[in-house]
């Protein structure tokens, strides 16, 4: 099976390296510089499972002519229509399109562009980042996969994909529900990121003062608020399982969304929480809680717009 991995950052450069590692017929796409820095260092990944390094196949969106049974598509959101752009020769009739996007509203964006039923549904439970070197570095020992059908339906062809995963060593699964995964997963990413961004803080120091944990579990229920109106209740071990995650002492959790504006970069904050804040005023809604995190983001932006531009 010959997977295309758009682009080599933390979730691409990840799982795309895996697969490297066990044989696989992997190419990257990249940019001309991150395709200098693969050829000069190769793609190097620093992990709790062991550190590693593979020599890459990687292509420029120039020389991109032929399909590829996988498209895997780890970009920003902000990024998408850059790289749908770039990756659209590799398309073919038959070729799966496997997003591990955060959120939702990319999936509709595939959709529209390369058919419904080239797209599968996906997301990622991975907490991993490039440092200034390029390499991959996981900071938790999760590496979860989990994608499928949109329409719920089990094929063959997410089977084949569970298989070239689970044999690269990634915790890979189909699911016949994978809709709902990534609604729940929407909700605890929108929690995380709205309440550590607005308070600029990880879990553990939210935790620590007067009406934290408070804080969090009024963010979370609306959320879930939003998930069950659009006909996705969160499941009971999902709820379990992350009320455990925002009430663990001591815990350096932060979304990456935070990680963002303290490196002053770009973040996903209108893929994330004004996607979800948009969703509930469509469903009628009250999220307030949701609504200051996105202002909050969003008046970030600005000044960092203003910072770029030097204005």
């Amino acid at each position: 099976m010959r997977v295309l991995v758009i682009g080599a950052g933390a979730l691409g450069g990840y799982y795309g390296a895996c697969l490297v590692r066990a044989g696989g017929d992997v190419t990257f796409l990249v940019r001309s510089g991150r395709a200098e820095q693969l050829r000069r260092d190769g793609l190097r990944v620093m992990s709790p499972h062991g550190d590693f390094a593979v020599q890459p196949k990687i292509i420029l969106a120039n020389d991109l002519k032929e399909s590829f049974d996988v498209v895997l598509v780890g970009v920003k959101s902000y990024s998408l229509a850059d790289a749908m752009s770039q990756f659209s020769p590799a398309v073919g009739s038959n070729t799966m399109i496997l997003p591990i996007l955060n959120g939702l509203r990319h999936i509709d964006v595939l959709a529209e562009r390369f058919g419904a039923a080239q797209v599968l549904g996906g997301l990622a439970n991975i907490s991993a980042g490039l440092d200034a070197e390029g390499r991959v570095v996981q900071f938790w020992p999760n590496q979860i996969i989990v994608f499928g059908e949109l329409n719920g339906s089990s094929s063959e062809r997410t089977l084949v994909l569970e298989t070239l995963f689970r044999g690269a060593g990634i915790d890979a699964r189909a699911s016949e529900a994978i809709m709902h995964d990534m609604w729940e997963k929407f909700v605890q990413l929108s929690t995380l990121a709205g309440i550590t961004c607005l308070m600029r803080a990880s879990i553990g120091d939210i935790l620590a003062v007067p009406n934290g944990e408070q804080s969090i579990f009024r963010l979370f229920a609306e959320c879930c608020a939003v998930a069950t109106a659009s006909g996705f209740e969160p499941r009971a071990p999902f709820i379990e399982f992350d009320r455990k995650l925002f009430t663990t002492l001591d815990s350096p959790l932060k979304a990456s969304m935070l990680r963002d504006i303290e490196r002053g970069s770009i973040t996903e904050a209108e893929h994330i929480l004004g996607d979800m804040a948009n969703r509930a005023r469509a469903l009628g809604i009250e999220t307030p809680l949701l609504d200051l995190a996105r202002a909050h983001v969003a008046a970030y932006e600005v000044g960092r717009r203003r910072a770029v531009s030097g204005q």
